[in-house]
């Protein structure tokens, strides 16, 4: 059911909303979990530790389809906003041919550069090979993961977060089972892994792709609805180019990180990738907040309604306040017990590197929470350069403390250079909200 957010007290439409999306958001990063969990405990750390050295490589390519798509439908969602229905099917073929034409770009990009980047990453060579034949199927399944996240965008900016989470429960069901089979039963190693995760976001795909169809008539888009007109273009690549740099600069960051990390071993690796990859279960519900403000902001600026814009924002900053206590206590309560979860006794190392990250990022989630509430807010606004600089500072911090702090403190500096960037960059972004937002409102009452 297409939702409104035009109309109504905020937090009454902005939790409702969220709440979908944020379990959709858990059930995508279960894809990731649960290849990471079945990986470690059946075929070992080495194999863990391929598939986890490689993240934030295969964040850069899964980022692009979720940038692209994020950014592209900001636009579908101020049409609707503005009761512009021609105007939305317009931008659902122009979010369609581009989004096609920069996920072919991106595949042939990361089959002359894989070889580059993974020597960057100084990966250790017993699991070098694994790595390799990971990111290359989940590249050559970019296509998949771009048409879900794509149509599940394009129903999200128009009020409906709930059709996406169920299409995505299912593949995640179809994730599991195949990559037991394809692990245990065929002997596929982590090659297995990627496959069923490509083939499940394929099922997901398909699913939105009938659901549209048969449910929203408003929403079948004709050749008639396809404009190649530069100035249609420009509106959805201003919005989108800067989102998919922006998880391209998150993602180039991480890469940094692991980069270093790589240095210490198969252990610190492991340990690294299970506290990691527990840091990507807690960013799912940031992430929600993020969108909700995407689409909230979105709408509401479509229909000039700016003095909403301000209240939507504080409401969700307190929700992500208390989501981020919250997760401080549980992760202080049990870091111990998390890397058990991915492996069977693992050494008293990967418990130790596990445990230093987690201890040093959880109390500054606070500030990454934020980060994901303003950043989306100038998103929807239209001010798509705030993201893009706020992820720069965030890459340039990151950066800067990996590299001095890690040679100074070893691994731990590693474990601060996130802290680091996240505390810059929500201040930054924080202050460009507060900026753009006083402008609208001033334009406003001048219009008025």
């Amino acid at each position: 059911m297409l939702l409104n957010m035009t109309e109504g007290k905020p937090i009454k439409l902005i939790i409702p909303f969220m709440v979908p999306l944020l379990i959709g958001n858990i059930f995508q990063q279960f894809y990731n979990i649960a290849d990471i969990i079945i990986v470690g405990r059946t075929i070992g750390v080495q194999a863990l530790a391929a598939v986890g050295s490689i993240a934030p490589v295969f964040m850069m390519g899964v980022g692009l389809t979720i940038g692209l798509s994020n950014g592209f439908t900001v636009v579908t969602g101020q049409r609707y906003g503005a009761k512009d229905m021609e105007g939305v099917r317009r931008s659902i073929a122009t979010c369609t041919y581009l989004s096609l034409i920069f996920v072919l770009l991106t595949m042939v990009l990361m089959h002359f550069g894989i070889d580059w980047m993974l020597g960057l990453m100084n990966l250790p060579q017993e699991i070098y090979a694994d790595a390799k034949s990971y990111v290359m199927i989940i590249t050559d399944g970019l296509i998949a993961m771009m048409g879900y996240n794509l149509l599940s965008g394009i129903m999200r900016s128009l009020g409906d977060s709930k059709t996406p989470l169920y299409c995505l429960v299912v593949a995640s069901i179809v994730n599991v089972a195949l990559a037991l089979v394809f692990i245990i039963y065929f002997g596929w190693g982590v090659p297995g892994s990627a496959v069923a995760l490509v083939i499940s976001q394929a099922i997901s795909a398909v699913l939105c792709v009938v659901y549209i169809y048969y449910r929203f008539d408003d929403l079948h888009v004709g050749l008639k609805d396809v404009d190649t007109s530069w100035q249609e273009i420009w509106a959805h690549l201003r919005m989108g180019l800067p989102m998919a740099v922006q998880f391209t600069i998150l993602g180039s960051g991480i890469l940094i990180l692991q980069s270093f990390c790589n240095k210490f071993g198969a252990n610190t690796i492991a340990g690294f990738t299970t506290a990691v990859r527990v840091e990507q279960v807690a960013l799912m519900p940031m992430i929600s907040f993020g969108l909700s403000m995407a689409v909230y902001t979105a709408q509401n600026f479509g229909a000039r309604r700016f003095d909403r814009i301000r209240e939507g924002v504080r409401a969700c900053s307190k929700i992500a306040l208390g989501f981020a206590l919250c997760a401080m206590v549980l992760f202080f309560a049990f870091a111990d017990k998390i890397v058990i979860i991915f492996l069977d006794n693992p050494s008293p190392e990967v418990i130790e590197a596990s445990r230093m990250y987690i201890f040093y990022t959880v109390p500054v989630y606070f500030f990454l929470s934020q980060i994901f509430v303003y950043r989306n807010a100038c998103q929807g606004m239209g001010v798509s350069l705030v993201p893009l600089l706020a992820s720069t500072v965030e890459l340039i911090m990151r950066c800067f403390a990996a590299v001095y702090l890690s040679s100074i403190w070893g691994y731990k500096g590693i474990c601060l250079a996130s802290p680091i960037s996240w505390i810059c960059s929500c201040i930054f972004v924080f202050v460009c909200y507060r900026y753009f937002v006083k402008v609208l409102e001033s334009k406003n009452k001048i219009v008025a």
